[in-house]
């Protein structure tokens, strides 16, 4: 067996001589060879035994030139504790042994080379990628919506174009642009050298995957390359996670740009939320949804047109058109979308598909997309509503304020509106009961009988039926007449006794019970009658209060 280092290159075949080992292999077969090599050795080794090999100067330049995969990081090499010289002799040798008999069996056996084919980038098919991530644009000045913030003279707007992007959390409701203003500073990012753009989702990454950024951005600002790290879904970490922004953050690291469909005063770090701008995004309008439906027609091959009775003219397209749709629908669709573009375009894409596949089967020329068709695959409006979210808590509050300010059909409308978001009924029904108590209160005695029968009902019969007796409990507490007189007196009642200094004064004897005979003996009760205040000559107010009046101001 041929010692470490004592092959020649030859000259009859193409062949290379392994950095890790200094054995000769077939050209086709050295880089596999040396990711076994290094494997076995680890990297440290390999670096070690690159100096002792000896060949020729020629064949060090060809090495040089070419790029082996063990420049690669790859993971699967794991550092390991150091080893004695001795074994990593014993080790290396027996590998090349092994290395030895495969090589002579197939030189014996003049085995045809079994080439290994470049790995092919494989596609994403545009037919699975949605319509909503197709339209996504590339430029600020593509951007539908959201003019109080990307305006023309808005703050935003001003400090992009000057490249100076601070930390920002884009708060809004699904579908309204928080991603996609995102994906527009990533494209501007990209035309500078001197900025980088990093993509994480709190939905599959971790603290570990925000330190390695970090680390990343802390070598890259040592080249003057600024990082923008933007954290998609940034609220589902927990408060102690978001932790892990603020050093970076505070000292320029990164710019952190997070978007969020949560209050950021609840689901976000007080600290942190110190440290970025709030952007706040609305539900877009029926007029910016429908502008964005309608640049997504030509992907389908669709034209729009604004008259049922006259055809559209497609002489100046850039495609010919297979569908044609008319302004109505692509406005009702825009419509019932609650301002989510992305339920818009999915939808849109949906329905286009269908109506597509209808047409293949009846091999007809051109097909109009009737309003019927979009909304047989629409089915229903989309609304936006969390049990648990800011939604919940701000249509509840709208009904109340309007019960109490006797607006009946304002109140139906929001109570309507909760029934058909999928809010619990009993959840509602109690609120009511609330609402009976303190804002009518001893107005109409009759309202809490009411609004507590109509929980009853409602446990009882279940939903759907229960829906109109809920209605009409809104709509009685809507209109009964109102006083807050006890609502009111309670509050000063509470905030007094809250507010008193010392300690609380005791019960008046007459007033106690004297339930024993030791009580009695105290005078517990002694004098107490049942005539009316202004009859007894008693007073019943403890000693001390005997002038507050919680009833009036």
């Amino acid at each position: 067996m041929s010692t470490v280092g004592s092959a020649e290159p030859s000259s009859s075949c193409s062949r290379s001589v392994c950095p890790v080992c200094d054995k000769l292999f077939p050209m086709d077969q050295i880089e596999a060879h040396v990711d076994r090599c290094l494997f076995l050795n680890g990297a440290e080794d390999a670096a070690s035994s690159g100096g002792s090999s000896s060949v020729s100067s020629s064949d060090q330049t060809s090495r040089q030139k070419r790029n082996f995969s063990i420049f690669e990081k790859s993971p699967s090499v794991v550092p390991k504790k150091a080893r004695t010289d001795q074994q990593v002799d014993a080790s290396r040798i027996e590998f090349l042994e092994r290395q030895v008999i495969d090589l002579s069996d197939d030189e014996k056996e003049d085995k045809p080379v079994k080439k290994v084919e470049p790995k092919k980038v494989v596609e994403k098919d545009d037919a699975n990628v949605p319509l909503a991530e197709k339209m996504r644009p590339n430029e600020l000045g593509d951007y539908v919506g959201q003019e109080h913030i990307i305006g023309k003279n808005t703050v935003l707007r001003t400090l992009f174009e000057k490249n100076t992007i601070p930390s920002m959390i884009f708060w809004g409701p699904p579908g309204c642009g928080k991603t996609t203003l995102a994906h527009i500073i990533a494209n501007h990012c990209k035309k500078r050298e001197n900025m980088r753009f990093v993509k994480l989702s709190a939905t599959m990454s971790g603290v570990n995957d925000v330190k390695e950024a970090v680390q990343v951005a802390k070598n890259e600002l040592k080249f003057k390359r600024k990082t923008i790290l933007f954290m998609d879904e940034i609220h589902r970490f927990n408060k102690l996670q978001q932790d892990i922004f603020l050093p970076h953050v505070e000292s320029g690291t990164v710019t952190l740009i997070g978007a969020t469909t949560e209050n950021p005063s609840f689901s976000l770090n007080s600290a942190l939320l110190s440290r970025c701008r709030v952007i706040v995004l609305e539900k877009l309008s029926i007029e910016a949804m429908a502008k964005i439906l309608e640049r997504a027609l030509p992907q389908y091959e669709t034209v729009m047109f604004e008259n049922n009775n006259q055809s559209p003219d497609v002489s100046k397209l850039p495609f010919i058109p297979k569908m044609m749709i008319s302004s109505e629908t692509v406005r009702w669709l825009a419509g019932v979308c609650d301002g989510d573009a992305r339920i818009g375009l999915n939808s849109l894409q949906l329905a286009l598909n269908t109506v597509a596949a209808r047409q293949e089967e009846e091999g007809s020329a051109l097909k109009m997309v009737s309003l019927d068709e979009i909304q047989e695959g629409i089915k229903k409006s989309h609304l936006l509503y969390d049990r648990k979210g800011d939604q919940h808590y701000e249509l509840i509050s709208a009904l109340h304020k309007s019960v109490r300010a006797s607006d009946d059909n304002a109140s139906l409308y929001w109570c309507t509106r909760m029934l058909a978001s999928g809010e619990d009924p009993r959840y509602l029904v109690r609120r009511m009961i609330r609402m009976a108590s303190e804002d009518i209160g001893l107005a109409d005695s009759n309202a809490l009988t009411v609004a507590t029968s109509t929980l009853a009902a409602v446990q009882h019969v279940g939903m759907p039926e229960a829906d109109c007796i809920i209605a009409q409990c809104a709509v009685y507490l809507a209109r009964a007449p109102k006083s807050r007189e006890v609502y009111q007196a309670f509050g000063r009642c509470k905030a007094a006794i809250a507010a008193f200094k010392g300690p609380m004064p005791p019960v008046p004897l007459h007033l106690r019970n004297a339930s024993t005979k030791l009580m009695k003996d105290l005078n517990f009760g002694a004098g107490y009658n049942l005539l009316h205040k202004d009859q007894s000559g008693l007073q019943y107010m403890p000693e001390g209060l005997e002038d507050e009046n919680y009833f009036s101001e």
